[in-house]
């Protein structure tokens, strides 16, 4: 899919913060550990994400009842059937967290082998890791991961701080027969609100401290929920960003406040003095004093600092400085290939090294072609076609629908003149 804008264009309205991509996906997958039904609020199923495990999902025999007028999703688990499943392709990263509903009901799972962006080294030896630790013999397929065996509980010390590693043994731990200890974890907002959700089915979970959690399980499946999923802290802050830099006014509904202060702050020390109440963020050219936006250095890491994904919105942020801005990222250092495509609306202006972005900024963007190369660089494009002078192409942009739901939909609310071609 390929957008085409002519620009710039400015922005003008209101626009409400979806349901968390990160949050959304994985709460879809600890579902499967219902023996009653489960109502998921606030969930973007616009996601191309979130429909490709819906539609793996069904396949496996789950029932699915999508309320889009609500944002609603009601899910019932009769019967879960590995067997059935002939495809096994499945372009999402989170394929390993739909095991464990498999083992317990089956006793064994297939898991297709882990999609999504392309961003560095990003393997699934730790979930391999996470079900041998709790009882189960893995074996890998030339189309997907094997797991045979009934969860137990155990100990996972996870080597290096990792989210997906850490959402998988929270899910199998909340179906595994005894105590789970897994240390080392990695608690981000995203993974709170699952620890929030497998309680609300009845999950016996204890965070202590920043990186220990404590599961006590019976080796049975979790009962009803009703929950409402949290909004998008990095689908908040693109929309600040990008409301900011257009010279319009606009409000960015639903903002989780307490899962992003950290990258608020730097925004306020770049200039960026948005107006915000208890939900709403309102920037408008207001915000930007008489000396502009201003140069930055920062280095995203682990919350509450500036996770990689909002890297790029800081890089194209950048572009508007009055002077150099730097940008490291030393978790995923080869996540550049997005800066090289979006330093086509600015030739000169960026300079991506591993681990390093260079921006010199102020810089007029200009009308470009650029392809997408991950989520978050495509998003970023897309906000550059929107401020550049003259017509520009984005090729690609499926990748930034699997994160921003109801993006088109979105920016025509706000105004934008644009054409997304199939």
């Amino acid at each position: 899919m390929e957008l085409c804008i002519s620009g710039p264009q400015r922005l003008n309205g209101a626009v409400t913060v979806s349901g968390a991509k990160n949050s959304a996906t994985r709460v879809l997958a600890a579902a499967l550990l219902t023996d009653g039904r489960v109502t998921l609020r606030n969930f973007p199923l616009a996601l191309e994400d979130a429909k490709a495990k819906m539609s793996f999902l069904s396949k496996l025999g789950v029932e699915l009842d999508q309320r889009p007028e609500r944002s609603e999703l009601m899910i019932a688990v009769p019967d879960l059937s590995p067997e059935s499943i002939r495809d096994f392709h499945l372009p999402i990263r989170t394929t390993y967290l739909l095991a464990a509903g498999m083992l317990a009901r089956c006793g064994h799972a297939r898991v297709p082998y882990p999609g999504g962006c392309k961003i560095g080294s990003r393997g699934y030896g730790l979930h391999m890791m996470v079900w041998r630790e709790l009882g189960c013999d893995v074996e890998e397929k030339p189309d997907y991961i094997e797991v045979r065996g009934r969860l137990h509980g155990g100990q996972v010390d996870f080597p290096i701080s990792t989210v997906g590693g850490t959402e998988n043994a929270l899910i199998c731990a909340a179906v595994a027969q005894g105590e789970t200890l897994i240390r080392n974890a990695y608690v981000t907002p995203e993974v709170r609100d699952l620890v929030a959700f497998l309680r609300e089915m009845g999950a016996r979970i204890d965070l202590e401290g920043t990186s220990l959690i404590r599961v006590e399980g019976d080796g049975s499946l979790l009962g009803d929920a009703s929950f409402s999923i949290m909004p998008d802290r990095i689908e908040a802050l693109t929309w600040i960003i990008l409301g900011a830099v257009t010279e319009g006014t606009v409000f960015v509904q639903n903002v989780p406040f307490d899962t992003m202060e950290v990258p608020l702050l730097h925004l306020r020390d770049a200039g960026v003095d948005f107006f915000a109440n208890s939900g709403t963020v309102m920037v408008s050219p207001d915000c930007i004093g008489e000396h502009g936006i201003q140069p930055f250095e920062l280095a995203t890491g682990t919350h509450p600092g500036v996770i990689s994904d909002m890297q790029s919105f800081f890089a194209f942020l950048g572009l508007f400085a009055n002077g150099r801005s730097v940008v490291f990222d030393y978790r995923y250092p080869e996540r550049i290939a997005y800066a090289h495509e979006l330093a086509k609306f600015a030739p000169g202006a960026i300079d991506a090294q591993p681990g390093r972005i260079t921006i010199h900024g102020p810089r007029r963007l200009s009308g470009a072609y650029a392809m997408s190369t991950d989520l978050r660089g495509s998003m970023a494009q897309i906000m550059a076609a929107i401020c550049a002078e003259g017509p520009s192409r984005v090729e690609g942009v499926e990748l930034a629908l699997r994160g921003y739901n109801e993006l088109p939909k979105k920016l025509a609310s706000l105004g934008l003149e644009a054409e997304w071609k199939a």
